[in-house]
């Protein structure tokens, strides 16, 4: 269920977009919308009343264009550090859903440039959706998971049938890649799959609530296909399940070890042509 939406404003970029587009989705009409923003903190006083007003005019701004029923939307203004304050306001409000807008830095340069949606994805335990600056946002119609057996990935399923249960001609894309790391990529089949695969489980669980399935398989490094598959087959919305990779005792901060390695939602995030939902489950 997505019942409370956080949606982060910067007065640039999709994120606004993103919104009404996802509003237009059934089963999202009725969710609470909480729009934030942060002014960071400046080095005078003068500079602080400044960057408040011009603050309270992006969000002013952004609530205008979302034209929602005054019941279903609030606005917060805050001071501090974006990615420490977006996840206390997660938190306060326990949202459903994170929006926000990425740069689609690569990994080194978000650390390097204080990315953002870097550090809240990293530290958040809530869902988010990245709407990149590039990125045409499409009607909500063609939502692919990635699809394997862990959980996170029928978090995200579970996530998309909601999306799509209420969705006139709504078609539900489960994919899955056959590793290889040659990055040798094969052609994208369209396949019936095997009696007991997490594809098939996921085509039973979309048939029940009526959703259209069908699934496509393709083989190479999974971060370079999954993009791959996501603009050939004119997806709308893509959702990736990430496994919880913080250590118990570190859950509180970023380690830079952590955030430079190999990860294939950075991969996805700051690659795919549509936007990308990311999620993972927390035991």
């Amino acid at each position: 269920m997505i019942e409370k939406i956080l949606l982060a404003v910067s007065g640039l970029g999709h994120a606004e977009e993103m919104l009404k587009t996802l509003k237009e989705v059934p089963s999202i009409q009725s969710a609470k919308v909480t729009v934030l923003h942060v002014v960071p903190p400046q080095s005078t006083a003068s500079a602080m009343t400044q960057k408040w007003e011009e603050g309270g005019k992006i969000l002013a701004s952004a609530i205008q264009s979302l034209n929602l029923d005054p019941s279903q939307v609030s606005s917060i203004l805050r001071q501090g550090d974006p990615k420490d304050v977006v996840c206390q306001v997660a938190d306060e409000i326990d949202a459903d859903l994170i929006i926000m807008g990425s740069r689609g830095l690569k990994r080194l340069q978000s650390i390097l440039a204080n990315s953002v949606s870097q550090y809240v994805f990293q530290l958040s335990s809530r869902p988010m959706l990245l709407v990149k600056d590039d990125i045409y946002v499409k009607r909500i119609k063609r939502v692919m998971v990635a699809m394997d057996n862990s959980d996170a990935a029928k978090h995200c399923l579970n996530l998309a049938l909601f999306l799509l249960r209420d969705i006139s001609g709504g078609q539900l894309i489960l994919t899955n890649v056959n590793t290889d790391l040659r990055g040798k990529s094969s052609e994208i089949n369209e396949i019936t799959p095997d009696k007991n695969s997490a594809l098939a489980a996921a085509v039973a669980e979309a048939e029940k609530l009526g959703v259209q399935a069908r699934c496509f398989t393709s083989s190479g490094k999974p971060g370079e296909e999954i993009c791959r598959l996501a603009e050939e087959l004119n997806t709308d919305l893509l959702l990736l399940g990430s496994p919880d990779r913080r250590p118990s005792v570190a859950k509180s901060f970023v380690d830079i070890d952590r955030l430079i390695g190999a990860s294939l939602s950075d991969y996805v995030r700051v690659n795919a042509s549509c936007p990308v939902l990311l999620a993972r489950t927390v035991a």
